[in-house]
């Protein structure tokens, strides 16, 4: 029986990267962000100004990810900064996925920049997993124009431990006979799954390395931090038997949220951002066939404080009405009518395949049919022409977005023309 053979292949500072290929490859501009001090940051004049991604030049002026925008610019005055173009990584990120899957029999996507590759059995087409790895990275490097790390090993877990190790551009080897010597000197936050609060914990039990959670007392672990204990026990020694799953889980629900550029202080205003989150999700669930029958919605204050509030419809449904009108009773009772708010988010789960609505002799189904039907035909007009092609009349001279967290398709190229092949 062969032994498994895992890669975990992750874009270098994926958002930055894309940005910088499609500015080289498709607008050809002669600047590449990736070669100047430069970030991916959303706009300072507004709360989006939080540093997302950045350059390696920019990291000698100790710039961070998630830092404000102003603070990177005080320690970088000539730094570039470019704005995040969502639609353009989704685009990338799926040319990124259909490679590797040209490349290995089964490939589970983790997040938008980085996936499992089981590459067991392939030696025969590619050589040694090293080899093989080093052709996964230069044809990506030639066809898509972005440096990825790829880690290898025989379960996931220390693939993706692997491809942290050293980076950017790399292709790093951590097999079990390898952990004490590359995993185990590694702070123990460095371990997947180990967060700031468990690390305090664990710091309190003397345990600052990986490998001294590796070596502590597995049923102390588990008086102290509960099922959490032995997991983390059994990543820190390198032990890990998820399969590599190729199918996608099913989304068990919608959802979009958006932090606004002032704070909301009025109904009015709030129900604007409401009906904007109806839109994208009522579109996104038209679009993949699917309907849902409880409707959540999320609230930050202005001093960060969440809570959110539910309902459950009398029927599944998708139409962008009848969700807002959801929302909106539930923003009714749950808002105070004074707090200030930051950010508000609208979810839909209960998922079904086919919209139904229970017997109301005071609604016709006929104007139900015809809302159904002309979301439709929005939806349509939107995906062949882009997503401000029409919007409601009361957006009309309204600043925040008609469909907050949508993706313009105008925003996914960056230009009318569609995105190259080969990016």
């Amino acid at each position: 029986m062969c032994q498994r053979i895992i890669f975990h292949v992750d874009v270098n500072s994926a958002f930055l990267s894309w940005t910088a290929a499609y500015r080289v490859r498709v607008l050809g501009e002669k600047t590449d962000l990736r070669e100047v001090p430069s970030v991916i940051a959303g706009n300072k004049d507004s709360r989006h100004g939080i540093v997302l991604a950045k350059s390696t030049p920019a990291k000698k002026f100790h710039i961070q990810t998630g830092e404000p925008l102003y603070q990177a610019l005080e320690k970088c005055p000539e730094l570039l900064v470019a704005q995040p173009d969502y639609g353009l990584y989704v685009e990338a990120s799926r040319h990124f996925v259909e490679m590797l899957r040209r490349f290995s029999p089964c490939v589970e996507q983790y997040s938008i920049d980085e996936a499992w590759a089981d590459m067991t059995g392939t030696q025969r087409l590619y050589g040694d997993p090293r080899t093989a790895a080093e052709q996964l990275r230069s044809r990506i490097w030639e066809e898509l124009g972005f440096t990825v790390n790829i880690g290898i090993s025989t379960n996931k877990l220390l693939a993706k431990m692997a491809g942290d190790l050293e980076k950017p551009n790399k292709v790093i080897t951590l097999f079990p006979e390898e952990i004490p010597g590359k995993m185990w000197p590694l702070p123990v936050r460095e371990l997947f799954m180990v967060g700031s609060a468990t690390e305090r914990k664990l710091s309190r039990m003397g345990i600052y390395s990986i490998g001294d959670l590796a070596n502590a007392d597995l049923q102390l672990l588990k008086r102290r931090l509960g099922k959490q204990g032995e997991l983390i026990w059994h990543y820190a020694n390198g032990r890990n038997g998820d399969l590599v799953i190729a199918e996608p889980v099913e989304n068990k629900g919608y959802g979009n949220s958006v932090t606004t550029s002032a704070d909301v202080v009025s109904e009015e205003a709030a129900l604007q951002v409401l009906l904007s989150l109806c839109e994208t999700v009522g579109m996104r669930m038209r679009k993949d066939g699917k309907c849902g029958k409880c409707v959540t919605v999320s609230l930050r204050t202005n001093d960060f404080s969440n809570f959110s509030h539910q309902k459950t419809l009398h029927g599944a449904t998708n139409v962008t009405q009848t969700l807002f009108e959801a929302a909106r009773d539930i923003f009714r009772e749950a808002w105070d009518g004074c707090t200030p708010l930051r950010q508000l988010g609208v979810q839909v789960t209960g998922l079904t395949e086919e919209p139904y609505q229970q017997y109301d002799l005071f609604q016709n189904p006929v104007t139900y049919e015809k809302k159904l039907r002309l979301g439709e035909t929005v939806d349509a007009l939107r995906d062949k022409f882009g997503e401000n092609v029409i919007c409601r009349a009361k957006f009309a001279k309204n600043p925040e977005s008609h469909m907050a967290g949508g993706l313009d398709k105008t925003r996914r190229t960056g230009v009318t023309k569609p995105v190259p092949k080969e990016f």
